[in-house]
Order: C-alpha cells, then sequence, then structure tokens
C-alpha cells in the first residue's frame, strides 16, 4: 500500500480533452478516434484497452448517444458528447448515458447550440474532483493501515490490499448508485409521453 502514490500518478487523473485541444473543423472518425487515443491512451489499464474504436463510434450514433453524423464527419459538440460518453460509460450503462445526455443532444439539434459553456463547467468539476480525491485517498490509505493493525489476523497476506480495494469499490458503488437514482430522475419525453 506504501506504492499508492505511485499508481494514483500513472492514472492520468487530470487528464481531460480542453476545449482548446478539440478543433473547431469537423473531424473524420479515424482523427478523432487518434485524437482519443492520444489524449488517453496513457491512462489505459492495459494496452488491449481501447479508449475509442469505429465500433464504439458506430454504437453511440445507432444508440443515438450523439446527434446525428453529417458527411462522415464530426462536429466539436460531438467530440464534446464523446468524452462525456468515455467518462461516464465506467459507471453507467448506455441506456442511463443516453437519457443523461438526451437533452443536451436535443439543445445542440434544436438551436445548433454549442455545450462550450456546460463542458468548461464540467472540466473546472472533474478537477476539482482529483483534488477532493486525492485528498480522501490519503485519508482511506490512514483508515486501512488502522483497521489492519486493530484486526486480530494481522498475518493474512495482502489483507490491507483486500481492504483496500473493498472500501474503494464500496464507495465506488455507493457514488454510482446515486448517479444512477439521479438519471432515474431524469424526464424523457418520448412519443408524446412523460416517462420516468
Amino acid at each position: 500500500m506504501d506504492n499508492i502514490k505511485t499508481i494514483i500518478e500513472q492514472l492520468g487523473l487530470e487528464t481531460s480533452l480542453s476545449l482548446e485541444e478539440i478543433p473547431e473543423i469537423d473531424l473524420y472518425m479515424d482523427q478523432v478516434i487518434q485524437l482519443f487515443e492520444n489524449k488517453f491512451g496513457e491512462s489505459k489499464r492495459n494496452e488491449e484497452e481501447k479508449v475509442l474504436t469505429k465500433t464504439m463510434i458506430n454504437n453511440y450514433a445507432k444508440g443515438k448517444l450523439i446527434f446525428p453524423i453529417q458527411n462522415k464527419k464530426y462536429s466539436k459538440e460531438h467530440l464534446i458528447l464523446m468524452s462525456l460518453i468515455y467518462q461516464l460509460k465506467g459507471a453507467l450503462s448506455i441506456n442511463d448515458i443516453k437519457t443523461t445526455l438526451d437533452g443536451i443532444n436535443k439543445k445542440i439539434i434544436k438551436e445548433d447550440g454549442k455545450v462550450d459553456s456546460f463542458y468548461k463547467s464540467y472540466l473546472n468539476l472533474t478537477s476539482k474532483n482529483v483534488v477532493d480525491f486525492r485528498e480522501d485517498m490519503d485519508a482511506r490509505v490512514k483508515e486501512v493501515k488502522d483497521a489492519v493493525n486493530k484486526t486480530e489476523d494481522v498475518n493474512s497476506p495482502n489483507l490491507e490490499q483486500v481492504l483496500m480495494i473493498s472500501t474503494l469499490v464500496h464507495m465506488s458503488n455507493l457514488y454510482r448508485k446515486v448517479a444512477e437514482k439521479l438519471v432515474d430522475e431524469i424526464v424523457v419525453e418520448k412519443d408524446g409521453k412523460r416517462q420516468r
């Protein structure tokens, strides 16, 4: 557990696709994939993991997670939505992501609107989340070490790691459950009916 700070540094927690890095010109699918791979490639768990693939992008389009593509090119707004999807898919189902992003997609279609301001707010919040996360991790490491020291079966192999993994997964599940409940509260307009 002494290597937890090294692990956190390797995660690339601050990595995000900034507005300045998103071209103002529309990109072809291969260019989108390359942009995401260059930006998020180092934060992958292993070499086999893919950041973004043609299949993923096609599934996002077919599943209506992103508004329709024009002339096989992806706009700045598409890239913003794909960046959000990349973050959301770690915790939410594709249907939950669709529900979550539905209002943004509709706004873009109706108003040909930009989502720069929304995305900037999102990036500011995620930056603050990273600071909070680092502080929380320091506290969790201390709590786990204290718990291990109070445990009678101190000689169990990997006890400290198992407790840390368990508490992190539990905390992740708590946040995910709240997020899912918030998704459930989003009212989706469909076929003239209000659904929850």
